[in-house]
């Protein structure tokens, strides 16, 4: 039986919280927003912008540790570790290990699937409730290749992707041009993918949903919640620097930093901040119809509202370490390589920490021990893509719903 109309706190004012805020408040739960930052500040500010739906494609895939040396060793590589926290990263990478597995693999897309396919529809619904329709755009989606054999790298998530329906077009190097004039003719083939799309501005899409959550009688409060118990009535309560939230439920949306309280209620998770760094260029002087993903560098270009946004890279070096000027860098060589009449003059560059589980999959479900507790985290590369899905998620599981998929793979105590 539904059960609407409770207070409920969502922590974490990312898209994945914004959504989840969002399709609880049309639930008719009074909702509060709360995060240490504004809404839309943390990865949803510096993300690629992209709503792809092809991206269930495990990060543990066959194959990728046996890169993982000749990353370390170039300076453009789309991995890097720091040395200082390789220590702390040895549970994770065994986890990582099993979770390349074949069979692994394949159940992970399947459930990556489930989250990311309905990306687009999802998006366009909610941006037209925040009267923002415009930040969504619907179109095919591109990858480049330099040589054959960076595309053969990628055969087994391409395997993966058509398998699941995703449809896709081979393309030569003259159609790669075709399509994106400006890039450089060093480009040996591509892949297009149908029916994704992208944000002009991934920031304002947030925030705008927060708007809607405010506009509808929410609270979106900017705070940092410093630890969380359950009272005696299995009432939850926050402990903020604005002061103790108390509420029915809690759900704990908080990217890279819901570890700390999840640990608060006994529930200890292998979650890791995978560092992604950005480069926006301002007044770039060329232009791109489309995003396109550089395969084999593992970046993407996306054009936004204030430019070209150049994002990607893993950088390993937990939550607290000072940014790596040096990746950034990295991205605006490949940016230079790229499109070669860009112009430079005016460039921002930022860091943000993904939240990412060793076997590529959020933690999305209830609390084994606290009925009152929800969780909606983890998801590493896809929380854009995947927010509206987990938004629907979360709010048939507080409302007593039964959900339409199995939410099994994605529970806390997998590991």
């Amino acid at each position: 039986m539904a059960t609407p109309g409770r207070k409920v706190v969502v922590v974490g004012a990312g898209i994945v919280g914004a959504c989840c805020a969002v399709h609880l408040q049309e639930d008719g739960h009074d909702v509060t927003l709360v995060d240490r930052l504004a809404p839309g500040e943390a990865c949803s500010f510096g993300n690629a912008g992209l709503l792809a739906v092809s991206s269930f494609v495990p990060l543990a895939m066959p194959g990728v540790l046996a890169q993982v040396p000749k990353w370390l060793l170039d300076p453009l590589a789309p991995f890097t570790l720091r040395w200082l926290h390789a220590p702390r990263l040895l549970g994770f990478l065994w986890r990582f290990v099993k979770a390349g597995a074949p069979h692994n693999v394949e159940a992970a897309a399947d459930a990556l699937a489930q989250l990311t396919l309905p990306a687009v529809e999802g998006h366009q619904r909610l941006a037209a409730c925040a009267g923002v329709p415009d930040l969504i755009r619907a179109l095919d989606y591109m990858y480049v290749y330099e040589t054959d054999a960076a595309y053969a790298k990628d055969a087994g998530a391409w395997r993966l992707r058509r398998a699941r329906g995703v449809r896709t077009e081979e393309l030569t190097a003259d159609q790669v041009r075709e399509r994106e004039p400006a890039l450089a003719p060093i480009y040996r083939r591509g892949v297009l993918v149908r029916e994704h799309g992208y944000t002009v501005n991934p920031s304002r899409l947030v925030k705008a949903l927060a708007d809607l959550v405010a506009r509808r009688g929410g609270t979106v409060l900017h705070g940092e919640v410093g630890d969380i118990t359950i009272d005696g009535d299995g009432r939850p309560r926050l402990a903020t620097d604005q002061g103790e939230i108390a509420s029915d439920v809690v759900v704990i949306a908080g990217g890279a930093w819901s570890g700390r309280l999840t640990a608060r209620l006994g529930h200890r998770v292998p979650l890791e901040a995978e560092r992604g760094y950005h480069v926006m260029v301002r007044a770039p002087g060329v232009h791109l119809n489309a995003p396109i993903m550089v395969g084999g560098h593992k970046f993407a270009a996306t054009p936004m509202d204030m430019g070209i946004r150049f994002a990607g890279t893993s950088e390993w070096a937990g939550l607290e370490a000072k940014p790596n000027d040096a990746r950034a860098t990295a991205l605006l060589k490949h940016a230079r390589r790229m499109l070669p009449d860009i112009r430079v003059d005016d460039v921002s560059q930022w860091m943000g920490p993904r939240p990412t589980l060793p076997d590529s999959l959020p933690v999305i479900g209830p609390s084994p021990r606290f009925p009152s507790v929800f969780f909606a985290f983890g998801h590493q590369h896809v929380g854009l893509t995947s927010g509206p899905k987990t938004g629907q998620l979360i709010a048939d599981l507080v409302a007593g719903r039964t959900p339409n998929l199995d939410l099994r793979p994605f529970r806390i105590d997998r590991f």
